[in-house]
């Protein structure tokens, strides 16, 4: 029995009186408390004591200026340097490391090209520089302090990577065993800070000398811009950025930059895929991330209607208008009789189908959306430098006809080819399909909006709603749709007359969440230099990982209308879950070696049906509001 006045009620009223009056005793004057207080037979000493005046004036001047190094800094120098290569920004997380540099850029360099950008995060900082590129066609340089910080800014770099986007990054690091400071700056410093990307980044280097910095950054600076583009990282040593330049007979000079020819096609592959494409009954064209600028789009739409062939944009750039009548949908591989793929990450999976069902042993079903005659040519430059660690190539895909070189680039050679090879007696059939193909165009774009229509009316609002609402909000502006990050995302394209190279910009990459944000306001702040407004569908968990980008926007003045993608939970994981827990129910039968096995008696799934099951795993996964 429960013991009487164990928990005794307290009045809510008296304890809210009995908080008031304490607080206006905490209030009233000293000489009042004191008459109050009972008497004491020694004094308190106070628990904080008021500053003193050389403490407040420590804390509230503006700092002296500390003495330079004698001389010319070697950290102007490298301002210099990078001024020659018109780098307009520098989004960066401040750090001690590359202390030096920092100032330079601010006090020698007077905070101009490159102006240097505060943000909260290095992954940050890196992503704002992969959407700006994707906007302006121009590299940003990033810095990272050490070994902590370059490991905040791996995951943005592996999306620049998957993405084939260049950013220069500089890691600041005390490589000087016998004279970096102790305790924290040793921590953060490392032999290679440079491992720790070097698999996903073009190219890397550690100099060692003012001279060996030029050198290195303008050569960084080529590889990344040479196609495929990708991500460069030096390692900037503390004490090279300090030390004086010094008189050793030779004045260190900056190499002059002068841009890498991007790959082109093998002149004979280029006529074998012109004959194929120019005498196939059913030609596709395929692309990912064909168009690296606004010409690209033109090439592709000159290519496609040379042939009258349909083109499948993957998206990841803008390389063909949703406009166009030769726009299709990825089920058109299903009837080509030759299929060329342009800049594909995964040529494997566009010719192929993949059913995460929990078949053959979980791993799922595998089946191919083409004929076995089917003829594939790719031209890809990612050829030119993949790597073994990580598996951004996809799965092993055989080509007929495959060609390591720049799909932009190599587009010129391959449509005067395709003129060349077309005979005269192929031109009707050739007229006759673009006929066919504007029929088709018709219909997918009238099931789209019979699609869109569908739960027009719901709460909460329907996706396709909500890009046609912001649209109406922004038809009649330039305007510049710089993420919609969810993969299966696709009413943009389904419904926007998407025309411009800048008006879509693709994905991560990598799917990295995180991503959608900073790179946002990245392409952002090239848009508002371009008088432009951008756009992004938010992903409300990819907005969690980083949001302290916005107040980087706020800060520098960086419009950008971000519109919040609710998705209201977990949905990938619940699936996985709910297709794993209906396979684990009951008996696996013995397959070969493997012995029979069936679930001990009393266990929680004992007995229910994989239906019951999933539905309880399922109501147990964690799900966001």
């Amino acid at each position: 029995m429960a013991r009487a006045d164990a928990d005794p009620k307290i009045d809510r009223r008296k304890f809210l009186a009995g908080v008031a009056a304490g607080a206006a005793s905490a209030m009233a004057p000293p000489a009042a408390r004191a008459a109050e207080a009972p008497a004491q037979t020694t004094p308190r000493a106070p628990s904080a004591l008021p500053p003193s005046a050389k403490t407040v004036e420590a804390e509230t001047k503006t700092p002296r200026e500390l003495a330079r190094v004698p001389g010319i800094a070697g950290s102007d120098f490298m301002v210099d340097v990078i001024k020659t290569l018109d780098i307009k920004y520098v989004p960066a997380n401040c750090a001690s490391s590359y202390r030096a540099l920092h100032e330079s850029l601010i006090d020698y360099g007077g905070n101009r090209m490159p102006e240097f950008l505060t943000c909260m995060h290095e992954e940050s900082a890196v992503a704002m520089a992969h959407g700006y590129f994707k906007v302006a066609g121009k590299p940003l340089l990033t810095l990272c302090h050490g070994t902590v910080g370059l490991q905040h800014a791996t995951m943005a770099i592996y999306n620049a990577w998957c993405d084939r986007v260049p950013v220069i990054v500089i890691g600041g690091n005390e490589l000087d065993a016998a004279h970096r400071p102790p305790g924290v700056p040793t921590i953060h410093s490392a032999q290679d800070i440079n491992a720790l990307v070097r698999d996903f980044t073009k190219w890397d280097d550690t100099p060692v000398s003012l001279q060996h910095f030029a050198q290195s950054f303008v050569r960084a600076y080529k590889i990344a811009m040479t196609p495929p583009y990708g991500p460069v990282m030096i390692s900037l040593d503390t004490g090279l950025q300090q030390e004086p330049m010094r008189d050793d007979g030779e004045k260190p000079y900056i190499p002059r930059y002068v841009p890498t020819s991007p790959p082109q096609g093998d002149s004979g592959a280029v006529k074998e895929a012109a004959r194929l494409l120019a005498n196939a009954q059913n030609p596709v064209i395929v692309a990912d991330r064909a168009a690296r600028t606004p010409n690209g789009v033109t090439l592709l739409v000159q290519l496609a209607e040379l042939l009258q062939a349909r083109v499948i944009d993957q998206g990841g750039r803008m390389n063909f208008p949703t406009t166009h009548y030769l726009t299709a949908p990825a089920s058109a591989v299903s009837n080509a009789d030759v299929i060329i793929g342009l800049e594909l990450s995964d040529f494997w999976g566009t010719v192929n189908s993949f059913t995460d069902n929990g078949e053959n042993r979980g791993i799922g079903q595998n089946s191919t959306r083409i004929n076995p005659d089917t003829r594939l040519i790719s031209i890809c430059a990612v050829d030119l430098n993949t790597k073994a660690n990580y598996q951004d190539f996809q799965r092993f895909q055989v080509i007929d006809v495959q060609m390591a070189a720049d799909a932009q680039a190599t587009l010129p050679a391959l449509i005067e080819a395709v003129r060349s090879a077309i005979r005269n007696d192929r031109k009707s059939a050739i007229a006759a399909r673009g006929e066919s193909a504007k029929k088709a165009y018709a219909e997918m774009r009238s099931r789209a909006r019979q699609a869109a229509a569908v739960g027009w009316d719901a709460s909460p609002i329907s996706t396709a709603r909500m890009v046609m609402e912001t649209f109406g909000q922004i038809k009649d502006l330039d305007w510049s749709l710089v993420a919609a990050e969810s993969p299966r995302f696709n009413w943009p394209h389904r419904l926007l007359p998407i025309e411009k190279h800048h008006q879509w910009l693709g994905r991560a990459g990598g799917y990295g969440v995180g991503y959608a944000a900073p790179a946002s306001v990245g392409a952002a702040l090239a848009n508002r230099d371009l008088g432009r407004i951008s756009v992004c569908f938010q992903p409300d968990g990819d907005l969690m990982y980083a949001p302290g980008v916005l107040w980087t926007a706020a800060r520098h003045k960086i419009p950008l209308l971000a519109v919040m993608h609710n998705n209201r939970g977990y949905h990938r994981h619940r699936l996985s879950q709910a297709r794993r827990v209906d396979g684990l129910v009951g008996e696996r039968p013995d397959q070969g070696s493997v012995r029979a096995w069936s679930r001990p008696q009393g266990s929680s799934r004992d007995g229910e049906s994989g239906a019951a099951s999933a539905a309880r795993r399922v109501d147990a996964t964690a799900v966001m509001p």
